[in-house]
């Protein structure tokens, strides 16, 4: 941030910023600290106007390289809604849709390299893609995208090595091209780093259900045996993949650290298997170990990236093993320094995997059925949703529970003995009432048991509700009874912006559950009234603001706002005393606990 300024003076529009966009997108994800935000969102504002064209971008180029920005945009759009943002996503839509192609199908890299693909052009265009198809519903382009990543594995894959060449022409004309099979020379290892993240990174969007899914898995594992294979002794790679005990060449950083990403959050998502994960912590100790230094003015600095790899042009680049050393091995190179952020942040989100391991949380969104009309005309579900990025969604919520392995799914229908049986942890928040949804469902006596009984075998239940007239309470109230709590029909901590401090409580030292947080923001508190087996888990100024209850071998866990949601968890827009973000891990942390252990 201190290296590349988020000004209009010094912004770029190039794939390398993108890189380093995406790694403190990661940060601000793992931290809920807005200066991260703020960062990405004051960096594409200085290249997106208010139409939403982009400073110095030339559709003309056709160059897979200049998509790759596209996905701050996309996340800004997510969570701000701004309609130049969606102006910008067109353009770069239109210039796929438009992207030249070889006669196979796959795009080409640049309108200049005719008839070839890189692997490069994978992560710079293909992930941008996938994301868009996911958020517009798009679902037709899955086809072309599975294909993209299938037909240049099938023309690059060394079945020897399992490792990929950098490129491939399909006219096989090029002077850099094997005139038999059109290959580049060598396993350039930071393309076969591009291409690794951008398999892990689609995978998250690809439906779960699409026919050639478990192809790109199945090409994933393919790659990370041979990524395993070679890495190096001390954990890191070289930059000519399979030639590292010949003369020149050297560990390079940037390719360490894609290749630690890539593991990492293979293993993480269950697109690997665990036995990865050793490969990726020995890789990213490595990494900091040799290329990571910190400056007499505590910058901290990356070593090792080689500046650029390519093929062809002016001058020429012949792709021989005596180029790739040719090129500059440089200090904080953006693709290098982007991909360490990432890769750190995959390493941290290992830390807590295995406490919630095969665990899963089901959010209702049957009781809360809210929906609404999108920027596009379309009826969707909102409000404290999984993927909602926006101040009403729970994705940081979300986040959080996937940090610490526990799978998030949703339960669109009522909750019956057989449905909850799928989770572990069940997740009511604030039960529709008719001013928000006119079909407004209640919590009736068939589900009261399905969810007492559940409980009672284990389950952890978990109930942010609202205040008085923002709430459904009686229906509410006659499951929590069971467990010995009862919502109060009152409100406190009225809040008027920014009179911040009237929505603060302050948690004592020693709370059962908020082991690091110690001030939160909760405005609007419905209060409780606890009997046995019920009692407070947090209490101020009187009132019983939480409230648990152990009931057979499960758990339940109530309180009268439903404050874990993203306007007050991002960081964007409460004072840096308050601690939601880190309450929300503490929550999480405890709620796992509870699930008894099989």
């Amino acid at each position: 941030m201190k290296l590349w300024k988020d000004s209009t003076a010094t912004a770029r529009w190039t794939y390398d910023e993108g890189v380093v966009l995406k790694g403190i997108e990661g940060v601000w994800q793992q931290t809920g600290d807005k200066k991260y935000f703020n960062y990405i969102h004051n960096y594409i504002d200085a290249l997106v106007g208010p139409d939403g064209t982009i400073k110095g971008y030339k559709k003309e180029d056709y160059s897979l390289d200049n998509v790759l920005c596209g996905r701050s945009v996309l996340m800004l759009y997510n969570v701000l809604g701004k309609e130049n943002y969606y102006k910008t996503l067109q353009i770069l839509r239109g210039q796929l849709k438009d992207q030249p192609r070889v006669p196979e199908g796959g795009f080409f890299h640049k309108n200049k390299y005719t008839n070839q693909m890189w692997l490069d052009g994978l992560y710079m265009g293909d992930v941008f893609y996938t994301e868009y198809a996911a958020n517009f519903n798009e679902t037709k382009d899955f086809d072309d995208i599975a294909n993209q990543f299938i037909l240049i594995e099938q023309h690059t894959r060394d079945s020897k090595t399992g490792l990929l060449y950098h490129a491939w022409d399909e006219s096989h004309k090029e002077k850099w091209a094997d005139p038999k099979t059109g290959l580049s020379a060598n396993f350039w290892a930071r393309a076969d780093g591009w291409y690794a993240m951008a398999l892990v990174d689609v995978l998250d969007k690809f439906p779960l259900n699409h026919p050639k899914r478990p192809e790109l898995v199945a090409i994933l594992n393919r790659l990370a045996t041979a990524i395993q294979q070679y890495q190096a002794p001390d954990g890191l790679w070289y930059e000519v993949m399979d030639k590292a005990k010949e003369k020149g060449n050297y560990e390079e950083a940037s390719a360490s650290c894609m290749f630690v990403y890539a593991l990492a959050k293979g293993v993480r998502q269950s697109y690997l298997p665990a036995s990865f994960a050793p490969a990726a912590q020995k890789g990213y100790r490595a990494i900091v170990n040799k290329f990571i230094e910190t400056d007499a003015n505590g910058q901290v600095n990356l070593n090792g990236t080689v500046s650029v790899g390519g093929l062809g042009g002016n001058p020429y680049r012949d792709g021989s093993y005596a180029y790739y050393l040719s090129e500059k091995v440089v200090q904080n190179d953006p693709k290098g320094v982007g991909a360490f952020i990432q890769a750190s942040v995959e390493i941290e989100r290992l830390a807590h995997l295995t406490e919630g391991a095969a665990k899963t949380v089901l959010l209702d969104s049957y009781f809360n059925d809210e929906h609404k009309k999108n920027s596009l005309g379309n009826t969707i579900s909102y409000h404290y949703k999984w993927d909602e990025m926006d101040n009403d969604g729970f994705s940081f919520f979300g986040h959080v529970f996937n940090n610490y392995g526990v799978k998030t799914n949703t339960l669109y229908e009522a909750p019956t003995a057989a449905n909850l049986k799928k989770a572990n942890i069940y997740l009511i928040v604030d039960p529709d009432i008719p001013k928000e949804n006119p079909n407004a469902k209640y919590i009736e006596e068939p589900h009261i048991k399905a969810i007492s009984d559940w409980v009672r075998d284990g389950g952890v239940l978990v109930v942010l509700n609202n205040d008085t007239g923002n709430a459904e309470f009686a229906h509410l109230n006659n499951l929590l009874t069971k467990f010995g709590i009862k919502f109060n029909l009152d409100s406190r901590n009225h809040v008027t912006t920014p009179h911040f401090e009237t929505g603060a409580i302050n948690i004592p030292p020693g709370n059962e559950i908020f082991k690091t947080a110690k001030k939160v923001y909760i405005k609007e508190i419905a209060t409780l009234a606890v009997t046995p087996p019920a009692r407070s888990a947090l209490t101020d100024k009187g009132d019983v603001i939480i409230a648990v209850a152990k009931y057979g071998k499960g758990t339940v866990f109530a309180v009268g706002d439903p404050w874990f949601y993203n306007e007050y968890t991002d960081g964007r827009k409460l004072p840096d005393d308050y601690q939601n973000f880190a309450a929300a891990n503490d929550l999480v942390s405890w709620l796992v606990a509870q699930v008894p252990q099989k």
